[in-house]
């Protein structure tokens, strides 16, 4: 006879191969054809929100594997709160503005379009960039409002933009100043901090003197009679910026000296720089002298220099006077800064301070990078090759004491990766430390928010911090046609605001609300100002565009007390529970969503930011086109899966960099064949289990079921707290060996004998799969944020019957059954399986002398004492199954734990393998043990712990 056919074989339609890119797609549509997510939304109405507030990626390129990274995260945190008992609304959003999509419109019709045009085709280049990344994020799995995403762009969006800035007028932040700002050529604009990087350059390192203007004024202040001629002298890596020289800078409390040269200079037989310096650049200038007066920077306030060009040509015959510096420091240099306001923060501030006008900076860099032809020397020169010429006028006046080139970390347009320099310009701002009309500064309130925030990993805390403690104000305008206007009107000879700009701002905001941002270009002043027009000018400036994502807390979830309507704010709440962006968004996103939330409403528009780092290769190095090392998330999908990627990002430690490359990813590929495996055996089982009908009561199951249960339970809230904390790589982990050590090579390993052998419809099978149904539905639940389609299609294999809803994802994590004693069921069976690993080491042994074959030829004679001998006797014969041996004897012992391992001398029966004694004593089954003739043709064999 064939026992085969008696065997209670698992049976599922879940295949073992995955199959996973060419069957992925399938469910994508499934999704969007049964609307799965619109049956989450149903599913969680009434439950309390979990609002993660998407970061808008920009519409312009194909996806990388940052952006996959991005997405997965995000969708792992929403799917994992929304089965954890939220309403997890997750409305994707799209940054449609500036100046990339411009450029790409440039690029493709030419420059000097008219305004309206390149607005039009922007707009329509950016809905073809959404449609292209829109696929790419579906067809990762993330499920989301994918039919009504928010844009930056959209009309309503536009306009509560612009409502939003004329709260910040009304409340005083909003200031217009000539203040030097980040300006790129390339651009033709101001830049926000967040589009500045930084790379290696190469520029003249020029020490250059400043004649005494006042020699006897010098002599005073070192407390001197009288002294010979001389300079002062500076060091800087910008020989462009000495033209536009007005000051010089001291420290107040650094010693400075005056050293008379051994060899006069052109400039005179004195220097002055700071007594620390001195040595050193005496031997780098190859110079030698001697001090002969030392005093504080405080003594040289107000004292004059002649500019280095005086001689050169009378448009620099002017003096520039000393002021007291705070940041100048004796790490480098000579210890004196020079100033040129309008291209130094620091030189700006510290001109103002002592009074210099506006019109009074000397200003000669045009915005493309040339000086004004007015520029004596230089006018016309690009400013970078102007270095070498103004090297040259320097030595020629006799002022220049030393030039090398120097490469050194400088600014960089992020976009053009071109040099950028500070620039005075008039521009709009928000002011960090200006007073507003009601409570404290911008930067108070937005420090006190960083503080209320929690933080994901908590050293985002101390970033942020640093970043407002120390950043300058925000320049909010941009001298760029797609993007929000700001849409003021500016008297023609004052400069001044029109008095009723916030009623006006409402205005136009209407009209944008109805036709776009398009809708200020074709409005004439008259239109809203009437007889006032011809006084008023429209400003043409556009607003940064981090403001407009860092204004859709507002123009998306509503805002603090639903001021502005917001285009979701009926799903949608504020604050959001949670930002999630990449650690560039520090300085970014996070960054300008803090200010606006704190300008608006006092307080920052999130709960906590969650910070992920960047993705580079095996070797830790960036992903770059030219090393070859990039790897493209469609091409993963389309080879390996989205699934893969998706297991890839949630068992990698976000919270640094994110390794990947061919090997790691086969690697991941070998993690989720065992997690499969194990799903695979488990549908197996069930396949005629109906938990309604066949499920046994908790206190009639195996002790071994519920050891189980209870050990699943623990995984279960490890797991949920591990996505409660945002920690995913540690859930994995712990799903992973749940599946390889607790299940395959413990309990399933057990659980198949009685699984296969026993009744079909005894409690000893039921009870095994009562365990195995709630394992099945916990590991599924748990398992369903990340490996999404792998746990849609076991559900599904799982519910054949149709009596369940259609996805996974409008369940909850699964109610496992209480058991007030699964401390001492773990305590037993933890110490059971200790031995057991002991006895399996020992049986392995044994096999690799040849002595046996598998672990059922072997009998075991266990000597044990005390309390492990009560264990292991509570077993009775089920310690057999147990150890997965056909014999295993207990014997009482004083000594130490001892296990002996024999070959059987039995038959071994045709069903069920195992090799006993009574193999054969049934003459109608002579191929059979007792145990299986029992429970083929008897009332079943009796077990009840294993």
């Amino acid at each position: 006879m064939d026992y085969r056919n008696t065997l209670n074989l698992p049976d599922t339609p879940f295949p073992m191969r995955g199959d996973l890119a060419r069957r992925e797609p399938g469910w994508v549509a499934e999704w969007e054809e049964n609307k799965v997510y619109a049956a989450i939304r149903a599913a969680s109405k009434g439950r309390p929100k979990f609002i993660l507030h998407d970061g808008p990626p920009y519409a312009n390129g194909d996806i990388h594997i940052g952006h996959a990274v991005n997405k997965v995260l995000k969708d792992i945190i929403v799917k994992s709160r929304a089965m954890a008992g939220y309403d997890a609304v997750y409305v994707p959003g799209w940054d449609c503005h500036g100046m990339p999509i411009e450029i790409q419109i440039e690029k493709k019709y030419g420059k000097h379009l008219p305004v309206a045009e390149v607005q039009s085709k922007a707009r329509a280049y950016a809905l073809e960039q959404i449609d292209r990344q829109r696929e790419d994020f579906k067809r990762l799995g993330v499920l989301g409002d994918w039919d009504r995403p928010y844009l930056t762009m959209n009309f309503s969006n536009e306009a509560d933009e612009l409502r939003a800035l004329g709260r910040i007028l009304e409340k005083g932040y909003v200031f217009r100043g000539l203040k030097p700002v980040n300006w790129c050529f390339d651009c033709g604009s101001a830049l926000a901090e967040a589009e500045v990087e930084y790379a290696d350059r190469k520029d003249p390192s020029i020490h250059v003197a400043f004649p005494f203007a006042d020699k006897d004024k010098v002599a005073h202040a070192f407390g001197l009679p009288s002294v010979d001629d001389g300079a002062i002298v500076i060091w800087t890596t910008t020989p462009w910026t000495i033209p536009a020289n007005q000051a010089l800078n001291v420290h107040p409390e650094f010693d400075y000296a005056l050293v008379r040269l051994h060899e006069p200079r052109a400039t005179g037989s004195i220097l002055l720089l700071a007594q620390d310096r001195v040595q050193a650049c005496l031997e780098e200038w190859q110079l030698s002298g001697e001090i002969i007066a030392t005093a504080k920077g405080d003594a040289l306030t107000n004292l004059e220099f002649k500019h280095p060009l005086y001689d050169a040509h009378e448009g620099y015959q002017r003096v520039a006077p000393v002021y007291l510096g705070d940041y100048v420091t004796l790490d480098s240099g000579t210890g004196v800064v020079h100033s040129a306001p309008a291209y130094g923060i620091e030189d700006f501030v510290s001109c103002k301070a002592h009074g210099l006008p506006d019109d009074q900076i000397i200003n000669p860099v045009m915005g493309d990078g040339h000086y004004a032809e007015s520029l004596p020397l230089f006018g016309g020169q690009m400013i970078w090759k102007a270095n070498p010429l103004i090297v040259e006028a320097l030595k020629l006046a006799g002022t220049l004491l030393y030039t090398a080139p120097l490469e050194h970390s400088y600014m960089h347009c992020w976009r053009h990766k071109t040099p950028v320099i500070y620039r005075a310009t008039s521009q709009w701002f928000a002011g960090m430390d200006r007073q507003p009309k009601e409570g404290r500064t911008l930067r108070e309130t937005a420090l006190e928010g960083i503080e209320n925030t929690q933080f994901f990993p908590a050293w985002g805390r101390a970033r942020l911090h640093a970043m407002i403690a120390n950043r300058p104000d925000w320049t909010l305008s941009r001298q760029r046609q797609w993007g929000v206007p700001m849409a003021f009107f500016v008297h023609k000879e004052t400069g001044e605001l029109h008095p009723r700009t916030v009623e006006l701002i409402e205005l136009v905001a209407q009209r944008i609300e109805q036709h776009g941002i398009e809708a200020w270009q074709t409005l004439e002043p008259a239109d809203l100002l009437g007889d006032e027009a011809g006084q008023y000018e429209k400003n043409r400036d556009t607003l940064d565009v981090w403001f407009d994502s860092g204004t859709t807390h507002a123009t998306v979830l509503g805002g603090r007390d639903n001021n502005v309507k917001g285009s979701h704010a009926e799903d949608l709440a504020w604050p959001a529970d949670l930002y999630l962006e990449g650690s560039d968004q520090h300085r970014g996103w996070f960054h300008s969503s803090l200010l606006t939330g704190c300008m608006l409403y006092g307080r920052p528009p999130y709960k906590a930011l969650l910070t992920h780092g960047f993705v580079v290769d095996g070797k830790g190095r960036k992903m770059s086109k030219s090393v070859g090392n990039v790897i493209a998330p469609q091409k993963v999908s389309d080879t390996l899966g989205a699934e893969i990627l998706r297991l890839w990002t949630a068992s990698t430690d976000y919270s640094g960099e994110l390794s990947i490359s061919d090997e790691i990813l086969k690697r991941v590929v070998e993690g989720y064949r065992r997690i499969r495996n194990t799903l695979k055996f488990l549908l197996g089982n069930l396949q005629d289990f109906d938990a309604a009908v066949d499920a046994v009561p908790l206190e009639q199951m195996f002790e071994i079921d519920r050891y189980a249960l209870a050990m699943t339970a623990s995984m279960q809230a490890e797991v949920i707290a591990s996505f409660q904390q945002y920690e995913f790589h540690p859930a994995v982990s712990r799903l992973q060996i749940f599946c390889s050590e607790d299940l395959g090579a413990f309990y399933l390993d057990v659980l198949k004998d009685r699984l296969y052998t026993a009744g079909k419809t005894s409690v000893a099978r039921r009870s095994a799969q009562t365990a195995i149904h709630h394992i099945t539905h916990a590991l599924l639940k748990l398992m369903a944020p990340i490996l999404s389609f792998t746990a849609e299609e076991a559900w599904r294999a799982l519910h054949t019957d149709g009596k369940q809803p259609a996805t996974i994802f409008t369940e909850l994590f699964h109610a496992l059954p209480d058991q007030v004693d699964a401390p001492l069921l773990n305590d037993k069976w933890t110490r059971l399986r200790e031995i057991r690993a002991e006895a399996m080491r020992r049986i392995e042994d044994v096999r690799t002398r040849g002595e046996i074959g598998s672990s059922l030829a072997a009998e075991l004679d266990i000597q044990a004492a005390g309390a492990d001998y009560e264990l292991l006797s509570s077993l009775e014969d089920d310690l057999r199954f147990v150890l997965i041996v056909s014999r295993a004897s207990v014997h009482a012992t004083d000594g130490e734990l001892d296990i002996k391992v024999s070959p059987t001398a039995h038959a071994k029966c045709d069903r069920c393998w195992h090799h006993r004694a009574d193999v054969g004593k049934d003459p109608e089954h002579p191929a059979i043990c007792g145990r299986c003739a029992e429970n083929l043709f008897g009332l079943g064999e009796l077990r009840k712990h294993a």
